[in-house]
């Protein structure tokens, strides 16, 4: 059997950690800082996991360069398929919130409740929307995620890449100048980067982005398996969240990066009684971001080694990278290139899946097509890199062929392994 040292593991997710970081964890969770106890048997109440938490959250927000003035980070549970429902409760929330306050102005004070509650339906029925830019199964399962727990008739398909191509399959990303958004929406949703079909935004949308006196859309982005991996304009989000278990740590915890103004005291969820008068769903508390908030992300039992996983991995990208994340960045996109190069140049053997123009960095798939017959060919190649100690290349069962998740924890040489494999298999 191979050795930890021979493997270098491309799995899409949970994906590798670093070697040091869990040698440190397996000692804590035998005896954390001497206490005697290991660090899942220590209370989540205690100083101990306080202190874990504030750590961690201090060192992400130096890492992307959070401005903690502006923005609360909580971690939740329920990883990034929580969050599709989270950010529909929370977001549908802030805007009856909004849209009331403006009612009760134009009824004035004296308006009765039954007055204010009527004309607020009303306002529901006409003009909530939530757009979605689907690129991607993720951002597709959270717009379907949307259209459940809300109804279709509030949830806009702002742009769909399937329509782009003869087969109806994800690849591209539709031209911004065609995505048809609601005037005022609770907010704009999509996925940074798609770890199914390799697709990823190569920058921040242009047309979502806030003008010269920061008003724009209300923006959300699952940045779950890119995070870390690149700069974040943090500043034109509302809300971005991501799973641990792809570059912070692993599965168990999922973080949530959202606008302070969308937490109390600014703005305080409605209540379930007005919510069930419209006709709107009710959130579940412990996906209520004002109350994770409130409570420093302790409202329920959270793991405390999954948060200490991550914010160990915070450390040592902190330590690795004087400029933080984007000396990870750079590394990245090495990786990437070798990786992309090598199959470009056997194009009788390789066939990358998506568009070029926005080829993840994080998830590289492509078809292996050197004999004619796919499948044969994507067999073979899989059973000689299993043999070569690269792992984990299968693509998802939903779309088949290879995918190489290059995540932050793949060193410069695992890649540049995978690319001379690339290489050779072609040439055989």
């Amino acid at each position: 059997m191979p050795t930890r040292s021979e493997i270098t593991y491309f799995g899409a997710g949970p994906a590798a950690l670093p070697t040091d970081v869990l040698e440190k964890a397996a000692q804590a969770l035998i005896d954390y800082q001497g206490t005697g106890l290991g660090i899942a048997e220590h209370s989540h109440r205690s100083e101990l996991a306080t202190n874990i938490i504030n750590e961690a959250k201090a060192d992400l927000a130096s890492y992307l360069d959070i401005p903690t003035d502006q923005y609360e980070v909580v971690f939740m549970q329920a990883g990034g398929t929580g969050e599709f429902s989270a950010t529909v409760y929370n977001l549908v929330g802030a805007w009856v919130v909004r849209q009331h306050a403006a009612i009760v102005k134009e009824l004035g004070e004296g308006a009765g409740e039954s007055a204010i509650v009527e004309a607020l339906r009303k306002k529901v029925e006409s003009d909530l929307k939530l757009d979605y830019i689907v690129t991607g199964g993720w951002s597709l399962k959270a717009y379907q995620e949307a259209q459940r727990l809300l109804g279709p008739e509030y949830v806009n398909l702002a742009a769909d890449a399937r329509t782009l191509s003869d087969d109806k399959k994800f690849g591209k990303i539709p031209e911004e100048s065609s995505w048809n958004l609601s005037k005022d929406a609770a907010f704009v949703y999509y996925c940074d980067n798609e770890t199914v079909d390799g697709v990823e935004f190569p920058a921040f949308p242009e047309i979502l982005r806030p003008d010269a006196n920061g008003n724009g859309p209300i923006v959300v982005a699952d940045m779950s398996s890119n995070i870390l991996s690149r700069r974040v304009p943090v500043e034109n989000f509302s809300v971005l969240f991501f799973g641990a278990q792809k570059n912070l740590g692993c599965t168990g915890v999922t973080v949530a990066v959202v606008k302070k103004s969308f937490l109390a005291p600014s703005v305080t969820q409605p209540s379930p009684a007005l919510m069930r008068k419209l006709g709107l769903p009710i959130p579940p508390i412990v996906l209520q971001w004002e109350i994770i908030a409130k409570n420093n992300s302790l409202y329920n039992t959270l793991s405390i080694f999954d948060v200490y996983i991550a914010g160990q991995v915070l450390k040592k990208l902190l330590a690795t990278y004087p400029d933080k994340v984007d000396g990870q960045q750079a590394v990245a996109e090495k990786k990437a290139k070798l990786i992309y190069d090598a199959l470009e140049a056997h194009p009788e053997a390789y066939r990358i899946v998506p568009d070029k123009s926005v080829r993840s960095r994080m998830n590289i798939c492509f078809r292996v097509i050197k004999n004619g017959t796919v499948d044969e060919s994507e067999k073979a190649f899989l059973k000689e890199a299993t043999a070569q100690g690269l792992t984990g290349l299968k693509g998802h069962r939903s779309v088949g062929g290879i995918r190489a998740s290059n995540y932050n924890s793949i060193p410069l040489e695992g890649a540049e392994k995978l690319a001379k494999f690339i290489d050779s298999f072609a040439t055989a």
